[in-house]
């Protein structure tokens, strides 16, 4: 999940009472979208992160000091260092309903301002002089958006000024009947029509408020009318309106999956003692995934669970396929019947006879209750079935092939998770082919699902990577251009790679490089050296009957490579 306007607007307080007038003392590198800023204040150092990740934007106080996780430091840090390191903090603000956060440090150099913008998929972190952005993490060419260019030199644009929607500080039951009201259907779930209607409604504080209305956050248009949501639209949103801050944290199988700056009731709730402390402990560490070690385990636990499984029922079915001879029995077994019929006495239990003189002899049992040809009959449907049966074992050992590869592929997924949202990515996909044990678990709320990895190499290129199977499936088959290079270790689970077909030439450098980040999203992370295969997206389709991201291609060719991190390509 990514901090609603009301998150940061804690978290705006939280600094202010804690970092004004502080020193600068360092400046960290903590990851390639994320700096870290210690501050001496108050007797106190404090260390702030700040992270322009498209998916998940982060900005809080952390406990412990940060470390330095990115290999060289990136053009932004250099700046920091040059007009923050040494500075003093200022002013700490929000533009009014923006889900930014603003500070102005003075420094020998003058005044700069830091801007984190925390809107996923348009997350940035930039440094301002005088208007002027001196640098930024995500720069914005006029390709990607003309009205704001995020460029070295160029004038900072605000983002433009939310329209059209309503502020809740003078919210009448009216409007939210007039909302209620725009439904397509009266089956519309309420807690999708509040956003992008009411300044600063975000989907957690919008099911929040369904629920305390109707006690079901995902009640629809027709479980509801304008009156009763008012009442519980005050409740919730008066607190905040106040800035009477009740920060903490939502929590499901006993980790932390949301944070909220109010007290939430439709989720199993813990206060903390401020907004970061809450945001810090849903996220997680930035850089490590070790955080979640403990998350994993039963979701481990059930994948090796459904593998263990499945090899059996291979073995099964294989067995199955090659028992041909049983199947030969049922039929003789039949025709001995008809043939001996005339000889076969009332009452008759067993009939031993040859089928030919170079065989042994067969010893066919009979049913006792009916007459030979009523026996010869039930021998004949029982050849017919597994005659039949057979026909449907390859299909079967195939689907079952597939089912073990997806397994493996998840596995794969677990293991690159640096976040509760993709763990749940993987209970997910478990809960939906039949493999979870025990009560199932809603999906996760607060916030879209993460997306592939875009990158942008120091050519200009741009990549994405899919770090599990669900993203795999949406770069390939929905973001991918069918030009576009796409990578994929060779014959284990892993990541999608994918090379933006710019009209340029690929060099080999590139393809080497973005093989490397392939071969790390692979369970072939640890070797020295991995077999890539690449081709054109267009000779890549998806496996009828598979899972998401599970594929098959053509026309490939192959590199060897060591594995590194997505930083390679920066």
């Amino acid at each position: 999940m990514s901090p609603d306007t009301f998150a940061i607007s804690a978290l705006v307080d939280e600094l202010r009472a804690r970092l004004p007038g502080g020193r600068v003392q360092d400046v960290i590198d903590v990851a390639p979208m994320s700096l870290g800023l210690e501050v001496y204040a108050q007797g106190k150092r404090h260390y702030l992160l700040l992270c322009a990740d498209s998916q998940q934007p982060r900005a809080h106080l952390v406990d412990s000091k940060l470390r330095r996780g990115a290999q060289k430091p990136t053009q932004l840090g250099l700046l920091f260092r040059r007009y923050v390191e040494g500075g003093r903090i200022a002013t700490i603000s929000q533009p009014a309903w923006e889900r930014l956060l603003e500070i102005d440090v003075d420094s020998e150099k003058g005044r700069v301002r830091i801007i984190a913008e925390l809107m996923p998929r348009r997350a940035n972190l930039l440094l301002v002089r005088a208007g002027i952005i001196l640098d930024c993490l995500n720069r914005v060419g006029p390709d990607d958006n003309r009205y704001r260019l995020s460029l070295p030199k160029h004038r900072y644009v605000p983002p433009p000024p939310i329209q059209n929607q309503l502020d809740p500080a003078t919210v009448a039951a009216a409007d939210l009947q007039r909302i209620l009201a725009s439904a397509d259907k009266p089956t519309r779930q309420v807690r999708r029509l509040l956003p992008g209607r009411i300044l600063g409604m975000s989907p957690l504080l919008a099911s929040e408020i369904v629920f305390r209305a109707t006690g079901d956050s995902s009640a629809r248009v027709g479980d509801i009318d304008g009156a009763g949501l008012l009442s519980a639209f005050d409740a919730v949103m008066q607190p905040l309106l106040t800035r009477h801050w009740q920060p903490g944290m939502g929590r499901e199988s006993n980790l932390a999956t949301v944070f909220a700056a109010c007290r939430l009731t439709h989720v199993d709730w813990q206060p903390c003692g401020s907004i970061s402390e809450a945001m810090a402990a849903v996220y997680g560490e930035l850089a490590g995934s070790q955080a979640y070690d403990e998350a994993r385990k039963p979701v481990q636990a059930a994948l090796l669970e459904a593998k263990a499984k499945l090899p059996g029922k291979l073995e099964s079915l294989r067995q199955g396929l090659r028992d041909e001879s049983e199947r030969e029995r049922l039929r003789q077994c039949g025709e001995l019947i008809l043939a001996y019929q005339y000889a076969i006495a009332a009452g008759q239990s067993e009939l031993r006879a040859q089928y030919d003189f170079a065989s042994p002899e067969l010893v066919v049992r009979l049913d006792e209750r009916l007459t030979p040809l009523e026996n010869a009959q039930a021998y004949f449907r029982r050849y017919d079935k597994a005659k039949a049966a057979a026909r449907a074992v390859p299909a079967l050992i195939a689907q079952t092939e597939i089912e073990l590869a997806y397994i493996e592929q998840l596995e794969a997924d677990l293991a690159n998770a640096a976040n509760w949202l993709e763990i749940d990515d993987v209970i997910q996909s478990l809960q939906a082919r039949g493999h979870w044990q025990g009560a199932r678990l809603k999906r996760l709320g607060g916030g879209g699902r993460q997306g592939p990895l875009r990158i942008v190499s120091r050519d200009g290129y741009v990549l994405w990577v899919g770090r599990n199977s669900r993203q795999n499936a949406q770069l390939t088959f929905k973001r991918a251009n069918p030009q576009d290079i796409w990578l994929h270790a060779r014959d284990v689970p892993g990541a999608h790679v994918v090379i933006r077909d710019d009209g340029r030439r690929i060099k080999e450098e590139l393809l080497r490089r973005a093989a490397a980040v392939a071969a790390h999203y692979s369970r072939r992370r640890s070797d020295s050296r991995v077999q890539v295969d690449y081709t054109r997206v267009k000779y890549v389709r998806a496996i009828k009957g598979a899972g998401p991201g599970m594929v098959a291609y053509r026309n490939e060719k192959s590199l060897w490579v060591r594995p590194r991190d997505e930083s390679i390509l920066a």
